[in-house]
């Protein structure tokens, strides 16, 4: 019997496998390649190979710069970066994370935004803690019941926090979660000033989190760092060390932070 554990993965749909190797052929050269070019070289039929490129196209992976030619298209750069930002900001931030876990005995999660969510990309926590942990990395949760999804709400303009309380109706877990507009608005102008934000048992009652930013070398905002904790353990003297790592980890990503 054949081991599959040693097998190479193929893909199921077999469409995609015909796109993988449309992307491979054009990432072999750095100039446009023509269609009959590619439909040779992957053993596909001309009208085939166009298909699949058409459709690449349109989701601009692949561009089109003349007739009948390719090559991979910005969506793929664009994509490439958000993975390597997300990848250098886990790197980087782990062995800080490891050192304010030995200091908290809490979780600390760190985060970053995907559409109205926040996802946990990296976590460092021990059974000390006394807490379960619920959301595992690579969970979701909305971002105004969470501390780091506030952070993103708060570098928001008004304009699109309008835009998010409308699309998402602000629906509350807990009877402590924000479900009102003029609330959410109040407590992110507070954030704006404090630079960190906080999680009062609006995701999970008995669980209350405090949460600072992460920013590149742009002065953007890419993650969050927070600290998770029951709700009657939660330390306020853990703020300014949480400031301190999370400025720490930017400096490391190229930030550079304006003294006020």
């Amino acid at each position: 019997m054949k081991d599959r554990s040693t097998a190479p993965a193929t893909p199921v749909v077999q469409v995609l496998e015909r796109a993988y190797a449309l992307l491979d052929e054009l990432a072999a050269h750095p100039d446009p390649v023509p269609l009959k070019e590619l439909a040779k070289a992957t053993g596909l039929h001309p009208s085939t190979a166009h298909r699949i490129l058409n459709d690449l196209t349109i989701g601009r992976f692949v561009d089109r710069p003349e007739p009948g030619a390719y090559r991979l298209g910005m969506r793929l750069l664009e994509l490439g970066n958000l993975v390597k930002a997300r990848l250098d900001v886990r790197d980087t931030a782990l062995p800080l994370m490891r050192e304010l876990h030995r200091l908290t005995h809490q979780p600390i999660n760190l985060s970053v935004r995907q559409g109205d969510e926040i996802v946990y990309i990296e976590r460092s926590y021990s059974e000390r803690s006394g807490m379960q942990v619920v959301r595992a990395v690579g969970g979701r949760a909305p971002l105004h019941l969470t501390s780091v999804g506030k952070l993103f709400l708060a570098a928001d303009d008004p304009a699109r926090v309008r835009a998010y309380a409308l699309r998402t109706g602000l629906a509350g877990h807990t009877r402590n979660s924000i479900t009102e507009l003029p609330r959410l608005e109040r407590e992110l102008a507070q954030i704006r000033v404090r630079g960190v934000s906080r999680d009062e048992e609006e995701l999970e009652l008995g669980v209350r989190c405090m949460a600072a930013g992460i920013h590149d070398d742009h002065g953007k905002l890419v993650a969050g760092l927070s600290i998770s904790a029951p709700a009657d353990r939660l330390e306020e003297a853990w703020e300014a060390r949480l400031k301190e790592v999370a400025a720490t980890i930017s400096a490391a990503l190229g930030h550079q932070s304006v003294a006020r």
